[in-house]
């Protein structure tokens, strides 16, 4: 309370309206509806918390950009046409490089060591070479960090650029996701946070703007949390139209703006949810990822929290695609760089037992859009291997032939230089993964070739022999 006390009259009148705010959308509610009230108090408080991180004012001597160096540790030396593996723990951020062969690679980290790391990717756009970093650190909370010399030196913001607005009563928790915007378009990006919002920005993240659209929508109230917290973990910027997005809410569902954000629709027809009453609802499922795939972007494809989906009609409805899997539960989807009819998945037996059934590690692909699906496995330990994979731990570079890459939360890193034929080990030892990202480094104007897309997968080339990791060079 003496914090408290030391605000002014003005920045005492803007919490109070917060959490009033809050407070007042509980008890207008019917007795009956007045669901999960310990979720409501803890939403009160979060808003006095809030108000009282907007109402610093910083002073001269704290505004403008500030850098952290980061010395005394091993960094990656990166070339043009490398291939950039970003990955993040709940310890800190590692980065991994090698050379188009794919068959040696370097190892630097932990950068922003002991923070949870739920979101990075790597912005090319515009001869661009940006890492961006959500790190989360238990004291000091969530900071949105950048590096364009790959990990040397890296922005250290004084305060958090992403926050909610004071009206808004709620408090940044995480960031879940990071989202470049469309090429056309590099100064745009997204980010997915907890609670359950969309931000955007359109100056390259100088500054973040809450999508009102999406935060104020009536389904808001009812979202639930899920077992991770009530997330916006997934972000779809349509290729074939500006105006259309799509994001996934767990636990709220998929919804889509056809208005560049201004209005936002539930698209969740035909998906099931296990843990309420009513199995088929207009929104409150727990979706856990969605995919498409750039030359069919009228297609989707979702894991659910049970269930897997594909729509052909952008979401309006959904059917089953769960056929010859072991089963349906699982987190990561990943779409195929180049073919659309090709998504990997990796099944976990349960809600209850959520690791990889009987301990084998297998990864699952189909080719044909759901119709059937086949077990990856050469190369994966299949015995004793209760390995988990969370929903942002897998990731594809775009050569011909496609790497996948994914991580367990037992700290190792897998990688396929075949598109998944075969599997080798990269690393091993990390702490809990959390998210991985490829990249393809272009580097002196050196346009970004892709191949051409297909429906078929190409032709499998014999690969060389994985060998044993080195560190990074101190560059």
């Amino acid at each position: 309370m003496n914090t408290l006390r030391s605000y002014s009259r003005g920045d005492e009148n803007v919490l109070h309206r917060g959490a009033a705010e809050v407070i007042q959308r509980c008890l207008i509610k019917e007795r009956a509806g007045r669901y999960q009230r310990a979720s409501e108090v803890h939403e009160a408080l979060e808003a006095v918390q809030g108000a009282v991180l907007q109402s610093r004012h910083p002073s001269e001597e704290t505004r403008g950009p500030r850098t952290l160096g980061l010395r005394g540790m091993e960094h990656l030396s990166v070339k043009n046409g490398d291939v950039l593996l970003l990955v993040g723990t709940n310890k800190g951020a590692f980065f991994l490089r090698s050379s188009r062969d794919r068959s040696r690679w370097d190892v630097a980290g932990p950068y922003f060591r002991g923070q949870g790391i739920y979101a990075m990717t790597y912005d090319g756009r515009s001869d661009r070479h940006r890492l961006w970093v959500s790190a989360n650190d238990e004291v000091w909370g969530v900071f949105l960090r950048s590096s364009d010399d790959f990990g040397r030196i890296w922005t250290n913001p004084l305060e958090a650029s992403i926050r909610f607005p004071t009206e808004a009563g709620a408090s940044l928790r995480n960031i879940w996701q990071i989202c470049l915007g469309r090429n056309d378009e590099p100064e745009k990006l997204y980010c997915g946070v907890e609670p359950a919002a969309l931000f955007e920005s359109v100056d390259g993240g100088e500054s973040w703007s809450l999508v009102r659209g999406l935060y104020d929508h009536p389904h808001r109230p009812r979202w639930m949390p899920a077992n991770g917290g009530l997330i916006l973990h997934t972000i779809l910027p349509d290729p074939s139209n500006k105006d259309r997005m799509y994001v996934a809410v767990s636990a709220g569902g998929v919804y889509r703006t056809e208005d560049g954000g201004t209005t936002w629709q539930a698209r969740n027809n035909g998906v099931r949810v296990m843990f309420l009453p009513e199995k088929y609802p207009e929104f409150g499922q727990c979706v856990h990822k969605i995919v498409l795939h750039e030359s069919r972007p009228e297609r989707l494809f979702l894991q659910n929290h049970w269930g897997l989906y594909r729509s052909d009609n952008r979401g309006n409805s959904w059917q089953d695609i769960a056929r010859g899997v072991p089963s349906d539960f699982g987190f990561v989807m990943l779409m195929h760089p180049h073919d659309a009819d090709c998504v990997y998945i990796v099944p976990v037996e349960s809600d209850k037992f959520r690791c990889t059934p009987e301990g084998h590690l297998r990864v699952y692909r189909t080719r044909n859009a759901g119709g059937s699906w086949e077990a990856l496995d050469r190369g994966l330990p299949q015995k004793g291997a209760y390995e988990t994979v969370l929903r942002d731990a897998m990731s594809s570079d775009s050569l011909d032939p496609a790497g996948i890459y994914f991580g367990t939360r037992s700290g190792k890193v897998y990688g396929s230089k075949d598109e998944g034929k075969s599997w080798k080990k990269i690393v091993e030892g990390l702490p809990q993964i959390l998210c991985v990202k490829a990249a393809i480094v272009h580097m002196d104007g050196t346009p970004t070739t892709k191949p051409n897309l297909k429906s078929k997968i190409p032709k499998r080339r014999k690969t060389a022999r994985t060998k044993r990791v080195r560190r990074g060079k101190s560059g």
